[in-house]
């Protein structure tokens, strides 16, 4: 059966029924430049209008390797791709949000200005009962991605046409001051291929939600 179409008001009304019986964490997946990240920031900004401070967002992109790893491991260019990501570190915070009995759990979020993940620069308090974790490999059907999926409740897949996401990705990348064959290098080096790759062999998500 395919995935169902899905806006995010109708996903924030979901979220929050379910909530009702406790913590509830969705996954938010998609290629980069689809919008995920954007998508889970509103998602999350209006429930917390509904009923403040109910939602918060877990960004995947915070369990990025550093580069004193990526460069001599030979895979500083690949920065991105799904090896290049602590998946079992993001699995253990995953578990800590679902388990509640700490007060809070400190989590990393990546700073693409300067290529770094801030380490503990978002507290995430037991009393939230709503976590939208978002990030491109969330629901990749391989392991050790594929070891994620039990510890999702919902899931949500962006779908996005190529043609729109390397539009969207020229633009990001002219804005970090990138020279035309840097951004040629990131777009069909990178970006786009593992955009592919998240398309080819993600597993089925609850809901599709479609991205121009």
């Amino acid at each position: 059966m395919p995935s169902e179409e899905i806006d995010t008001n109708r996903l924030a009304d979901l979220l929050a029924k379910r909530a009702r019986s406790g913590r509830v964490i969705a996954a938010i997946a998609g290629a980069p430049g689809s919008g995920k990240s954007t998508l889970a920031e509103a998602l999350v900004e209006t429930l917390n209008a509904g009923q403040p401070d109910c939602a918060a967002v877990l960004p995947m992109d915070g369990f990025h390797y550093d580069d004193l790893y990526l460069v001599p491991a030979g895979l500083r260019p690949r920065k991105g791709a799904p090896e290049t990501f602590d998946v079992g570190g993001f699995a253990h915070v995953l578990k800590r949000l679902r388990s509640r009995d700490e007060a809070f759990v400190a989590v990393p979020v990546f700073d693409r200005s300067i290529e770094i993940a801030r380490s503990g620069a978002r507290l995430i308090p037991a009393e939230v009962p709503i976590i939208v974790a978002e990030g491109n490999y969330l629901l990749l059907d391989r392991s050790p991605w594929s070891d994620l999926r039990p510890l999702f409740d919902v899931t949500v897949m962006v779908d996005v046409p190529e043609e729109i996401l390397r539009k969207r990705l020229t633009a990001r990348w002219q804005g970090y001051g990138l020279s035309e064959a840097e951004i040629a290098w990131k777009l069909d080096g990178n970006d786009l291929p593992n955009g592919r790759l998240i398309q080819a062999e993600s597993a089925l998500a609850d809901y599709r939600i479609l991205s121009e």
